[in-house]
């Protein structure tokens, strides 16, 4: 008698199931909206809907947002697919529109060096979206921003071997510091900075660059108190106090400590650091 073969994860899928994953691998479908297969697989509304749950139920295919689904290149080891976080930022930005996005946060701070803390969630920056989702057992942080606050990246090949938008060394340094709040990331990206400026001295004029484009009026005046500390003179500096309003006020150079300290006026910080 001869042994018959199955393919992994097949054994587990009905007849139905079968072709539709063999049809979407086919026409290498990476996404498939609720509609799209029933002309080709001629499959009614309840046929499809029932099919989309029973394969998203065992971890086959994975529900991206309402109506669309993602699917495997081919069917997984086990029967069971487990897409990488990159892989779905990146499907799910194509399914919004082809929104875009980057990486922020700790898997960025951490990708630099500056710590070891392991980021349990994954924090994008994006054009479409907001708020917290976990999809296919990873958990996500959209944060929507302007489109005019996207930008200082790379692109980089992943652990997953997808790329994927990251900041720049420049770009994740002052993410630190103008989302301070949301990363809980001062004073430890003051020490971040120090160290990155003399280990490379060119640092500084390229931070006070990203801090102009991409930061408000309070992480002007902190990064700009910082890299003068560090030497920063000339047009660098110039730069950095043209891009700043004219004001009395001063912040603390960190947020939520007591205001204790020197007040450093061609800045408006406090220095309670």
């Amino acid at each position: 008698m001869r042994n018959r073969i199955i393919e992994p994860g097949k054994g587990l899928l009905g007849k139905l199931e079968q072709r539709v994953m063999a049809y979407a691998q086919f026409k290498r479908l990476s996404t498939v909206r609720v509609g799209e297969l029933r002309p080709p697989l001629m499959l009614s509304v309840m046929q499809e809907s029932k099919i989309f749950s029973r394969l998203a139920r065992k971890g086959v295919i994975a529900r991206l947002k309402r109506g669309i689904y993602l699917f495997p290149p081919r069917l997984p080891l086990g029967g069971v697919w487990n897409p990488g976080e990159y892989t779905i930022l990146r499907e799910m930005m194509k399914a919004c529109r082809n929104g875009r996005y980057q990486i922020c946060g700790w898997q960025a701070f951490n990708r630099y060096g500056f710590t070891e803390q392991f980021a349990t969630r994954t924090f994008a920056y994006n054009n479409r979206l907001s708020g917290e989702r976990t999809i296919a057992g990873q958990s996500f942080v959209f944060i929507k921003v302007a489109d005019d606050r996207l930008g200082g990246t790379d692109i980089a090949r992943m652990v997953d071997h997808v790329e994927a938008v990251i900041p720049t060394k420049a770009r994740a340094l002052l993410d630190a510091v103008h989302d301070w709040s949301r990363f809980d990331s001062l004073p430890a990206a003051y020490a971040w900075i120090r160290r990155s400026v003399r280990s490379d001295r060119r640092m500084a004029g390229v931070l006070a660059q990203m801090a102009c484009r991409y930061g408000n009026q309070g992480t002007i005046r902190r990064i700009g108190y910082m890299l003068e500390s560090l030497g920063l003179r000339g047009s660098g500096k110039r730069l950095m106090q043209k891009a700043l309003h004219r004001s009395k006020s001063v912040i603390p150079l960190v947020p939520g400590r007591k205001m204790r300290g020197g007040i450093n006026r061609e800045w408006g910080v406090i220095v309670n650091e």
